[in-house]
């Protein structure tokens, strides 16, 4: 190789090494409240894994499987497939989606007790809905 080729195949090494190591980088506070979030049971057993994203200036970004552009109706039956072909307003339907709630408010407040964070910002978690079948074209 000569001293061009080498120089090239550094500087594109490190700038692929830096890219890798910004996408997979977390924070020691997201690890942390992550790992709260672990330890709590109630959120831990649920079928749907709540997750602190990132943190920006004390506000937390976490993942959410609904939005106000997504009904509740179609994630239900994903986190709870026994629930699938059961009318919307059926009472384990109704328990299941008050049991979604409650675990993320429950994963919301243990959050914002941590002192450096004022606010939560839910972001709908794409990636996990797609795997699970849900059309997203129309979001």
């Amino acid at each position: 190789m000569d001293k061009g080729t080498k120089i090239y195949t550094i500087v594109l090494s490190i700038f692929c090494l830096s890219i890798v190591i910004i996408f997979l980088y977390e924070s020691p506070k997201v690890q942390d409240l992550n790992n709260q979030l672990k330890n709590v049971k109630e959120v831990n057993n649920f079928p749907y894994s709540f997750k602190v994203l990132q943190i920006n200036n004390g506000i937390a970004i976490m993942n959410s499987p609904v939005s106000v552009d997504l009904p509740c109706g179609k994630v239900i039956a994903i986190i709870f497939p026994q629930l699938k072909g059961k009318s919307l307003l059926s009472p384990d339907y109704q328990t299941a989606q008050q049991q979604m709630a409650k675990v993320q408010m429950l994963a919301s407040q243990l959050v914002k007790s941590d002192p450096d964070i004022h606010k939560i910002v839910w972001q709908l978690d794409k990636s996990w809905l797609i795997q699970h079948g849900v059309s997203l074209n129309n979001l």
